[in-house]
């Protein structure tokens, strides 16, 4: 498969969800926090993103994509606080070409991060473990090259139990359209419409920062879009 029918694909597969992607439920009372649908060059000032220092590892936006191709770990954070009841909407494919970095493995995501010990959260290398005293939710898809996917909650203090696991598996070259709430406590996210994981936490994150995560692979993510639902 070359480049170019890679890019067709991607179009295919957006123009399909955008005819049939769920949208939230009272749309009318949901304020649009963000809007990004790669257009022009990544703003630093709203993206921040955090590589690990392995060769042939870039992200970059083209085609009206963010792309985050990289042989080590990835993190793209949006540097925009998010507080209260918030959904979170994307479009993202791994794809599975002829790409040096690429892999079908860890379409991943955190929300609601901070950091406890540091107002500045964004200070990290892109290496997996120096998340790990970090608070948040994490999603890992097809993780371990496409044979777990899990969900954790990083306590803030280097702990990060498994919470869940489904047995849902990534596709190369498919367009999945993710959608993430946390809503009075209860935080759950979605895939092509499935609910995968659904957690009513005794203590929630109520106001953290959303990022991209992976590693090891040639991703492409569009249409962000984030609400904030009413209390």
């Amino acid at each position: 498969m070359n480049v170019m029918n890679v890019f067709f694909m991607l179009a295919l597969a957006s123009a399909t969800l955008n005819a049939c992607r769920p949208r939230p439920a009272d749309s009318t009372s949901a304020e649009l926090l963000v809007e990004e649908t790669f257009d022009n060059a990544l703003d630093s000032l709203v993206w921040v993103a955090e590589i690990a220092p392995e060769p042939n590892s870039t992200v970059y936006v083209a085609d009206g994509k963010l792309w985050l191709d990289t042989y080590g770990g990835v993190t793209v954070w949006l540097n925009h606080l998010l507080e209260g009841n918030i959904a979170i909407e994307y479009e993202r494919t791994v794809v599975v070409d002829t790409g040096v970095n690429d892999r079908l493995s860890d379409l991943n995501q955190f929300w609601m991060a901070t950091d406890p010990s540091a107002d500045n959260l964004f200070s990290r290398s892109g290496v997996f473990e120096s998340y790990n005293p970090l608070s948040l939710y994490y999603v890992g898809m097809g993780g371990n090259t496409n044979t777990t996917t899990r969900f954790r909650k990083y306590e803030g203090d280097g702990t990060k139990p498994l919470l869940y696991e489904h047995a849902r598996r990534l596709k190369a070259n498919h367009t999945y359209f993710i959608r993430t709430e946390v809503v009075d406590g209860v935080t759950t996210f979605s895939v092509d419409g499935e609910v995968l994981f659904t957690h009513t936490d005794p203590n929630p994150l109520t106001k953290g920062y959303f990022g991209f995560r992976s590693t090891y692979s040639r991703q492409a993510i569009d249409n962000v879009r984030i609400y904030q639902l009413p209390e």
